[in-house]
């Protein structure tokens, strides 16, 4: 595989079109500084720092899961796996909400969503979805592949069509600037406690360069193309983050979008919509965009499914993890990972089902994912330090930093950072502090992250006992 069409597979499973959509909401305009420095200090470093990892553990099966295992110990290698998989699990539910509102706009042409289905039947939709793209991973022996081609590819076209066209439509007199003042002060940020509480959802948005690391054995030269794939990644998603925002604030007013409740789900629509009028097209690039991104939903649930239970499954120590959930199918598959994904969706929609409207719920579960996420990914720098702290026990295709405490200081930089967002998205986003909602809200992300996280214990318990009941006395199940 060449260096581009990894850097290419590895951001349309990271970055989209409606990635940059909450991000503007929370923070305005100001974000586009957010971005930019998140750029530089954060994008560029865990992209390259990637980059020597995957190369270290090049013939490793778990991915992040293996860095951290070899780098540290069994123990923290099998919780890397745990965490990677389950953080998947409330990405799921929303990129299944996500497929139901691409298909409300094909069918519906508009916002009103909330106002044809109840709560209850847009779980229970989202419930069947995820059912559905089960069965197909095991029953489509190239569904992964097909989906991802199909809506990966198109996706990155639209996104950067928007963002051409609508600087064209400015420039041409088609459209007017809708953020007004249009300045520097515009710009300038904010800093408070909203404004800190909702980088988390920046980082998600942005992390997962980790994800290329399966294809390093399929590069013919990856010391010298898989860095080029990583700062191609990086440039890629700089470029739509950036300029993707600006195009933004040429439709939306960066000073009062973040009052309206139902951007987040329906923004993205509607800037194709607004797009579509100012150019005298009408609906069409509406209605073509929400296909693409109906098929680019439906791609990243292939990946999600296929790729985060393989990593779960793939390099994790056989007293942590009982032996009938890695059993896998006659395609390769481990089914019993995918019937408890099954549980755990549900478990996230019955939570859901306690809010109050389908817009609160997608705004919740992109909160959720703002602290879930990131808390993986601190995985990825501390497999880094532990690496560099012992690095004459490790040979690479790639150094990033050659000096040894200017590669620790960004690595605890990273993962200190990517700690601290996480921890401050459990405050809820768009909701006023002490109200109900947000005691609600509150009290929803607590539970989730405990549930989510905590099972993790139980799965070693179980494996001690099915040791016992099978009779393998000759096993050592005590953790580290």
């Amino acid at each position: 595989m060449s260096w581009p069409v990894i850097a290419l597979i590895d951001f349309v499973t990271i970055i989209s079109f409606e990635n940059i959509f909450y991000p503007f909401q929370n923070q305005g305009l100001s974000v586009v500084i957010s971005w930019i420095f998140l750029l530089f200090s954060y994008v560029i470093p865990y992209a390259l720092i990637s980059s020597q990892m995957s190369l270290t553990f090049d013939n490793q099966a778990g991915g992040l899961a293996s860095w951290v295992k070899y780098s540290t110990n069994d123990t923290l290698g099998y919780w890397t796996s745990w965490m990677y998989w389950v953080q998947t699990v409330p990405y799921l539910v929303d990129v299944s909400n996500s497929v139901i509102v691409s298909f409300s706009w094909i069918i519906l042409g508009n916002n009103s969503l909330d106002k044809k289905m109840s709560t209850f039947w847009f779980g229970i939709l989202t419930f069947v979805i995820i059912l559905i793209f089960i069965l197909l991973e095991n029953r489509l022996k190239n569904s992964l592949e097909i989906l991802s081609l199909l809506g990966g590819g198109a996706m990155f076209i639209m996104s950067v069509l928007f963002v051409v066209m609508a600087a064209w439509a400015v420039i041409h007199g088609h459209h007017h600037i809708a953020t007004q003042p249009f300045n520097w002060s515009s710009f300038k940020p904010s800093f408070s406690l909203n404004y800190f509480s909702t980088t988390g959802l920046l980082i998600f948005a942005m992390s997962g360069a980790e994800l290329a690391a399966p294809y390093v054995s399929q590069m013919k030269n990856p010391k010298r193309d898989f860095p080029k794939a990583m700062w191609m990644l990086a440039i890629m998603t700089g470029f739509l983050t950036i300029f993707g925002t600006l195009a933004l604030s040429m439709f939306f007013n960066a000073h009062t979008v973040q009052y309206d409740k139902k951007f987040k789900m329906n923004g993205p629509y509607e800037a194709f919509q607004l797009l579509g009028q100012s150019l005298g097209m009408g609906k069409s690039l509406m209605y073509i965009f929400a296909v693409v991104q109906a098929l680019f939903m439906m791609a990243q649930l292939a990946v999600l499914l296929d790729a985060s239970s393989r990593v779960f499954a793939g390099d994790v120590g056989d007293k942590f993890m009982p032996k009938w959930l890695t059993k896998k199918n006659k395609n390769g598959r481990p089914v019993h990972s995918y019937t408890l994904t099954v549980g755990l969706s549900l478990f996230l929609l019955l939570l859901t089902g306690t809010l109050p409207s389908i817009h609160s719920i997608y705004n919740w579960l992109l909160n959720i994912n703002g602290i879930i996420s990131p808390y993986k990914t601190c995985w990825v720098f501390v497999a880094f330090v532990a690496m560099r702290l012992q690095q004459e026990k490790f040979t690479s295709g790639y150094v990033f930093i050659k000096n040894k405490t200017g590669a620790l200081i960004v690595g605890f930089w990273c993962l200190i950072f990517t700690f601290i967002c996480a921890t401050l998205g459990f405050i809820p986003q768009n909701v006023a502090i002490g109200t109900s909602e947000f005691n609600h809200q509150l009290w929803m992300n607590i539970i989730t992250v405990i549930v989510l996280f905590g099972l993790g214990f139980l799965l070693p318990w179980l494996r001690k006992r099915e040791a016992k009941k099978n009779g393998e006395l000759d096993m050592d199940l005590n953790a580290e």
